[in-house]
């Protein structure tokens, strides 16, 4: 028998990765990528820096980040975590570190030493990478596997698919001979647009830490949150825009947001510092001295929202007044309609079911040979460097699985 010859279609971070552990044991591996760009996502993520990975280190805490996925990778990152990726990187010359809140970025802040290293790798395991060829069937044959592209066609004993996410169920329409189910792709992470509401005056404006929650929902999140020309983004919602995919995908993006500006505040303690100030200060104006670390702007439009005219002194501040500017602070309500997403970053929910997919190795359970890696599976990660440990984990799992003897 000659040297096993595996396919992995996809050159993204999952597809390098799958490749590179493919290539062990001598295999003959190429990359089939239906773009002139391999890596392209892995350059431009994070700003051109690439957030590698989190400092999420127990599986427990990291698998948590998934809001799809979530037990199926806890078996998947039992064989490769946090601590897998950090060792390969900077095995490789590539020093990581780690920002306050957790996000893993390369120490020369450039995506483009994660690309290189990637790409060395691989030349180092001789594999090839095939460029504009798109799958667009495959079918399977006595010894292995077909990949059509027009007439064009190449043949291998395993292959890895690794084409990441698709906006539209087409995208995975080269798989139809293997009957897998696929789960309806719908987007994750994007913003809220509030094209009605004034608070959209104030862009530009952030908080540190916010609590964001979908009225009529369990469904909340905190964090940095900016408010933008179109609504509100920063990471409490593009969170809560992933673990709320589904239920926003069935309002057509219509809902209720509540915000409450500092995620630790109750109504108490909002109530009593308030007191306080109005007690001691009683001939300041209201408007005029912002609280809580809050943007001048961002306090001026609480109060007017709250019907506490420019002049008003703290001693002449209606209790109604006084109650609405305290419900403005715990739970300002927002109407969302809509969303924006990133064209470059996208992230979907949705693709092959994991039921039909062995968390232990990556292979399909319907299709000896056939492997899987990356966001093609119904697998998505919040903001933060969730989405490429997903992808780094999968493909260390398929490409070794798949270069097995059976």
């Amino acid at each position: 028998m000659g040297k096993l010859k595996i396919g992995v279609i996809g050159a993204g971070a999952a597809g390098y990765f799958a490749a590179i552990y493919a290539a062990q044991n001598g295999a003959e591996v190429t990359i089939i990528e239906k773009t002139s760009k391999p890596l392209a996502k892995v350059k431009i993520s994070g700003g051109g820096r690439c957030n590698v990975t989190h400092a999420a280190h127990a599986i427990s805490t990291l698998s948590k980040n998934y809001p799809r996925g979530e037990k199926f990778l806890k078996k998947v990152f039992s064989h490769f975590a946090v601590k897998d990726t950090i060792h390969w990187f900077e095995s490789r010359g590539v020093a990581l570190k780690t920002e306050a809140d957790g996000r893993m970025f390369p120490v020369s802040d450039d995506s483009q030493s994660i690309v290189d290293t990637l790409q060395s790798t691989a030349n180092q395991s001789n594999i090839k990478v095939l460029l504009n060829f798109a799958v667009k069937t495959i079918s399977k044959t006595d010894t292995g596997f077909k990949l059509y592209s027009g007439d064009r066609f190449l043949e291998f004993d395993r292959i890895v698919v690794c084409t990441g996410g698709s906006s539209k169920e087409d995208g995975f329409k080269f798989l139809s001979n293997f009957k897998h189910t696929i789960e309806p792709p719908i987007p994750s992470l994007f913003t809220f647009n509030t094209p009605q509401e004034p608070i959209t005056k104030l862009m530009g404006i952030s908080v540190p830490d916010a609590y964001v929650r979908l009225e009529g929902t369990k469904m909340a999140y905190r964090g940095p949150l900016l408010i933008t020309h179109w609504g509100l983004s920063g990471p409490a919602v593009l969170k809560l825009s992933a673990f709320g995919a589904k239920w926003l995908f069935d309002q057509r993006y219509n809902a209720k947001a509540h915000i409450r500006w500092g995620n630790d505040w109750t109504e108490e303690w909002l109530i009593q510092q308030l007191t306080s100030f109005q007690n001691s200060h009683p001939k300041k104006k209201v408007t005029t001295n912002p609280f809580f670390g809050l943007a001048s702007r961002l306090w001026e439009h609480l109060c007017e929202r709250s019907e506490i005219g420019a002049d008003i002194l703290w001693q002449n501040l209606p209790k109604k007044q006084f109650n609405k500017l305290v419900q403005n602070l715990f739970c300002y309500i927002v109407a969302v309609e809509g969303k924006t997403t990133f064209k470059e970053e996208f992230v979907t929910a949705g693709g092959v079911v994991l039921d039909e997919v062995n968390p232990e190795t990556m292979e399909s359970k319907l299709v000896n040979g056939l492997f899987f890696a990356g966001e093609v599976l119904n697998i998505d990660g919040i903001t933060g460097g969730f989405n490429f440990q997903a992808a780094w984990s999968t493909g260390y799992l398929a490409g070794s699985s798949a270069n097995q003897s059976k």
